[in-house]
């Protein structure tokens, strides 16, 4: 039950701390997912983007809970860390990659799903597809993101 209990702490940080890339639909852009997405408790902000030959996210802004957390294991800064590493589209529309959370020092599979404009879910394993954990993340543009960053 311990085990359980950890895999499933390590699932909810790994989704605290990193947003994953929303999917082009089949035959879609791929492009239509870069942009500023926030995390459910508005703690990280993180850009998704064009990186060589796959897509990444990088932090753009973190909250100062997010900050300290991440320095407890030793990280200097999330600001302009990559979190999302080799994102790729797969035959179903999501994309998978890599997800490196820094507060665990450790690297998980990560896939993604465009719901709609504005919304993705984010869904993180630590074994295959047997530990899970799913959380939807918001699209922020324009003025919300500076709007967002301004508040405490």
């Amino acid at each position: 039950m311990r085990f359980f209990k950890l895999v499933l702490a390590a699932l909810t940080v790994a989704l605290a701390m990193t947003a994953f890339v929303a999917p082009a639909h089949a035959g879609g852009d791929i492009t239509r997912s870069y942009g500023v997405w926030r995390n459910p408790k508005n703690t990280v902000h993180l850009e998704i983007k064009n990186c060589g030959a796959a897509t990444c996210g990088v932090v753009v802004w973190a909250s100062a809970k997010a900050e300290a957390d991440a320095r407890k294991a030793g990280a200097d800064t999330l600001i302009g860390k990559q979190l999302l590493r080799e994102f790729e589209a797969q035959n179903n529309g999501s994309l998978k990659g890599r997800v490196w959370v820094p507060t665990l020092r450790v690297t998980l599979v990560g896939t993604a799903d465009v719901l709609d404009a504005r919304t993705m879910r984010a869904k993180g394993c630590v074994i295959g597809n047997l530990f899970c954990k799913s959380q939807i993340w918001t699209r922020l543009d324009g003025g919300s993101v500076l709007a967002s960053r301004a508040a405490p």
